[in-house]
């Protein structure tokens, strides 16, 4: 004697098909947006509100710069490097701004620069004439969450990070960052 085969399950609406599919694309969205969109547009982020992380760095030209040594101005600090594209590009607004006689103070910041010399020529090239450190093993670049370059990051008279931003910056955006910090645009 056979058995009667079970009745089959009832039919899944079609729509329902489409719904991992479209659950794991939104899922993927969201976090490359959230891990690559820039960080003047992330909500503030960990650093910003917060006191600057403390440094003391050999520049280039092999003087010691802390931070402390700029209390009272606002600062703002530009992690580069010399191969990096966009930090060339990006470089032009520094000295333009470190020109003015109402500059805030500047500070170059090396990342993962693994010779001084290509870092001093680039510096010369484009007019760099504030102090850029060495930051060898990267513990600064640790300290301000630098995962990529350039960041810069524009800290106000009391010690305070008030703005972020990652990537080359354009006028628009350098602006944005220096009005944080109260000191007038380019």
């Amino acid at each position: 004697m056979t058995q009667p085969a079970p009745p089959a399950p009832p039919a899944r609406p079609a729509w329902t098909r489409a719904v991992p599919p479209l659950l794991a694309a939104a899922l993927v969205g969201g976090l490359g947006w959230a891990l690559l969109r820039p960080a003047d547009q992330a909500a503030g982020g960990p650093l910003v509100g917060q006191t600057a992380p403390a440094f003391r760095l050999a520049g280039l030209d092999g003087q010691p710069v802390a931070l402390a040594d700029y209390r009272g101005r606002p600062v703002v600090l530009n992690f580069w490097a010399s191969w990096c594209g966009p930090c060339r590009e990006e470089a032009p607004l520094f000295a333009k701004l470190a020109a003015r006689p109402d500059a805030p103070a500047l500070v170059g910041i090396l990342f993962n620069e693994t010779r001084p010399q290509d870092a001093r020529d680039f510096a010369r090239q484009y007019g760099l004439t504030y102090p850029n450190l060495q930051d060898p093993g990267v513990a600064t670049a640790i300290a301000y969450q630098v995962t990529g370059i350039p960041r810069t990051v524009f800290i106000d008279a009391q010690g305070v990070v008030r703005h972020i931003d990652q990537g080359g910056l354009d006028t628009a955006r350098f602006n944005a960052g220096l009005a944080k910090i109260g000191v007038p645009g380019l």
